[in-house]
This record gives C-alpha cells, sequence and structure tokens, in this order.
C-alpha cells in the first residue's frame, strides 16, 4: 500500500489527499510534521531532504516530495488520461501556470493572513502584516475572480490539478473571520468546489 505522510491540518497534504480521492487511488496516510514529529527522523529524511510535509512513498519504496510534484506524478503514473492533468500541452500549461502562480504568489499572504488567524498567540499578532497581506490577497482573488467568469472551474468545466492547488486557500479565504471584496466569480466556484466529495473530506475543515 502506498504511504503519505503528513499531518491532515496541512494544506499541501490536502492537495494530495484530495487528489488520491478523485483518482480512485488507495493509501495509507501516516501523520507527521508539526505535533506529530518524524519529520526530523533520518528515515524520512532520506524521503525528504527538506524535511517537510507530505511524502509520498510508494509500495516499491520510491518517494516522492513537494505537493503540487506528487499531484502531476500520482497523473501521470497512475491516471494520465485523466482530465485532472490534460495531456495538450497548451491545456497542460494552463493547468501548471496556476499551479505556479499559487506557489509563487498567493500562498504567502494567504499563511500570513491564516496564521494571525489561527495559529499565532493573540498577543503576538502583527495586524499590520496581516493587513497587507489581505490588500494582497484581495488583488490576487480578484484575479482568481476575473478567470472565473463564464466557466465552473480555473481551466474550463472540467476539475484540473488548478482546482486543488488553489483549493485549501479558497476556503481558508471564505471562512476566516476577515473582511473580503465582493467576488461573486469566486463565491460561486467555492460552492461549486463544495460538490466535490474529496473537497469536503480533505479540505473543507474547521481551521486549525
Amino acid at each position: 500500500m502506498r504511504k503519505l505522510w503528513g499531518r491532515a491540518s496541512s494544506s499541501n497534504v490536502m492537495k494530495v489527499l484530495w487528489t488520491l480521492d478523485e483518482l480512485g487511488l488507495p493509501y495509507d496516510r501516516i501523520d507527521a510534521g508539526g505535533a506529530f514529529g518524524r519529520t526530523k527522523d533520518p528515515e524520512y529524511r532520506a524521503m525528504n531532504p527538506m524535511g517537510l510535509v507530505p511524502t509520498l512513498q510508494e509500495e516499491d519504496g520510491w518517494s516522492a516530495w513537494e505537493s503540487n510534484t506528487i499531484c502531476r506524478y500520482l497523473c501521470n503514473e497512475h491516471a494520465p488520461d485523466s482530465p485532472l492533468y490534460p495531456q495538450a500541452p497548451r491545456a497542460r500549461a494552463a493547468v501548471e501556470t496556476w499551479m505556479d502562480w499559487q506557489l509563487g504568489h498567493v500562498t504567502a499572504p494567504m499563511v500570513t493572513i491564516f496564521f494571525t488567524h489561527v495559529r499565532i498567540p493573540e498577543p503576538d499578532r502583527d495586524w499590520k502584516a496581516e493587513g497587507k497581506a489581505r490588500e494582497d490577497c484581495g488583488r490576487l482573488w480578484k484575479i482568481v475572480d476575473s478567470r472565473l467568469a463564464g466557466q465552473r472551474f480555473l481551466c474550463g468545466n472540467d476539475l484540473t490539478l488548478a482546482d486543488i492547488a488553489l483549493g485549501c486557500w479558497v476556503h481558508r479565504w471564505h471562512v476566516l473571520p476577515i473582511e473580503r471584496p465582493d467576488l461573486p466569480n469566486l463565491a460561486a466556484y467555492y460552492e461549486t468546489l463544495k460538490t466535490r466529495p474529496g473537497f469536503v473530506q480533505h479540505v473543507a475543515l474547521p481551521l486549525e
């Protein structure tokens, strides 16, 4: 049985869990990271030298790390015809653009907002940084809102890895106790994501 190492509350682990669910692939998840530890153990570092989560370990012992890479690998190796990761070069480039955009642009300010409201003790919260991050995210989510005009998902009417990469942050943006600009296409998109069982099971969870 393949193994997925990582705590369920990690946004990066959520991506892989949702992908595994969409592809119908069996797995065992092993708690690791945060309070669960294990990521500093030599055995874990042999699989993932960064000591972060997630790490995917196949039955033959081969392993992969970095969440977006794992999601692409799962499609390529186990479901090459899946619409989650289309083969046509331009369609695939569109998916990968949004996956890279998630890593390069939206994650950092969303982490600032999330940690400020959920994980940092109130006396230690930097509200100036939170305000700047919220302003940046409003601008970034407006780009997504425009992209979604007239279509269900980021790359058309089929769910792709682009949606899986962004899904956790879409959820957190809508449930964090913050002021948000009116972005109706993004709000409708969030409701669409909630029709996917994997999103509901692994992503749309209470914040912790």
